[in-house]
């Protein structure tokens, strides 16, 4: 799936960069710039983005902890402001993901009791049946698209299923996702933002509505454990249960779906039989962690500067200034890794930062490793013969990196 060096132009003593986010070549393979990137400018001044990135592990991970570097805007200052994007901000406004101590701190500890690994480990012969299920239903066929088919499906039944949010709503609750996900993408259009506004106000509806009911017929689920926190009367507000149940339910599939569908083509890309690398427990959860470092869903992240910071060797950012932390980037850096670009699963020194770092480190991450473990596992067991019906590429998505199709035979 390599392609040719992306075209951009980096003036090495301002380390400033001009790289175009949708170049066609820098979608297929952002890690041929990436590479430059390392050995000529590890932190650069990204002319498209308009601010200061990391693209270096070291610098990355130090950032990711750096308590003077958060998510938060500081007091004053807002974000997404215009009437037509009321709703969306209103999202935003009381999302765990986008807040700091002591209000992010209430949040993670109400929400961390059902991500914890005992917790998550009992979904387990779910996640196998449904991994099975969804197989039976295009096994005969002898090819598919496995995003639609597999990569999709999965993670979303399954957020669905622990929140207590009907699974029939799957193909509602992936579309408001998907516009409301389109925020973050670069050069976002005005369409896309009313999109996501709409998406966000239904979606909030939605929450709201169902809550209602479930208030009334509590279940075992997460769901319900944050409405009772919301009737306690100080610990989760009706705005909070909102945007909390909507983070979840979007972070709980997004980053997964095009993690196992990344997953899926890197393993294909290997040759030879695919269940060489799913041998015992030890070995799947290697090669997921493999996966997850040579090729992850989510390339950049960013962070607020609450003082006067020095981020990178010479580079200085202001209060309230802003800093794109490139986790790609910092998962393919040569100085951490040996050989980044080989697909080395049980490697000596896998330390990746796909989940982040620091109190912002993925919530999801147990639940997001045990499904590409049973997932891929129970695929290439299914279908060791599988190949590849035409050559994947990635959509123009950055920095969410994931594949436009899977197309597949078997």
């Amino acid at each position: 799936m390599a392609a040719e060096a992306p075209p951009l132009a980096l003036d090495p003593k301002t380390r400033r960069l001009l790289l175009d986010p949708h170049d066609p070549a820098f979608v297929q393979d952002p890690y041929a710039a990436y590479a430059h990137l390392h050995r000529h400018a590890r932190a650069f001044f990204w002319e498209d983005y308009g601010m200061w990135c990391l693209a270096g592990y070291g610098e990355v991970n130090r950032a990711l902890r750096d308590r003077r570097l958060g998510r938060q805007a500081l007091p004053g200052v807002t974000f997404y402001s215009e009437p037509h994007l009321k709703d969306f901000a209103a999202v935003e406004a009381h999302s765990m993901l986008e807040l700091e101590p002591p209000a992010h701190t209430r949040l993670r500890t109400l929400v961390n009791r059902a991500f914890v690994s005992r917790q998550v480990e009992r979904l387990r012969p779910r996640v196998e049946a449904l991994c099975h299920q969804f197989i039976d239903r295009f096994a005969s066929a002898g090819g598919a698209d496995l995003l639609p088919a597999y990569a999709t499906p999965i993670p979303i039944t399954v957020i669905a299923e622990l929140l207590g949010v009907p699974t029939e709503m799957g193909d509602r609750l992936l579309d408001w996702s998907h516009r409301m996900v389109a925020m973050y993408m670069h050069g976002r259009t005005r369409a896309a933002e009313e999109s996501a506004n709409q998406a966000a106000r239904e979606f909030g509806d939605f929450i709201r509505s169902y809550a209602q009911k479930r208030r009334s017929a509590p279940g075992d689920d997460l769901l319900t454990l944050l409405i009772s926190a919301h009737e306690s009367g100080d610990r989760l507000s009706e705005d909070e249960l909102v945007s909390s149940t909507i983070l979840l339910l979007n972070a709980g599939h997004e980053a997964t779906v095009h993690q196992l569908g990344n997953a899926i083509a890197t393993i294909l890309a290997q040759g030879g039989d695919p269940r060489r690398f799913f041998g015992s427990a030890e070995e799947t959860a290697a090669t997921v962690e493999e996966c997850l470092r040579y090729d992850p869903p989510l390339h950049l992240f960013t962070r607020f500067a609450y003082e006067r910071v020095e981020v990178a060797d010479g580079v200085w950012l202001e209060r309230g200034g802003k800093v794109g932390l490139m986790l790609g980037a910092a998962n393919c850096d040569d100085r951490a890794f040996e050989e980044p670009r080989g697909f080395r699963p049980g490697r000596a020194d896998q330390k990746n930062v796909s989940f982040g770092a620091g109190i912002h480190f993925c919530i999801g991450a147990p639940l997001a490793r045990l499904e590409l473990q049973v997932a891929l596992q129970v695929l290439f067991e299914r279908l060791p013969t599988l190949s590849f019906a035409e050559l994947p590429s990635y959509r123009d998505t950055f920095h969410f990196h994931g594949l436009e199709r899977l197309m597949v035979r078997w």
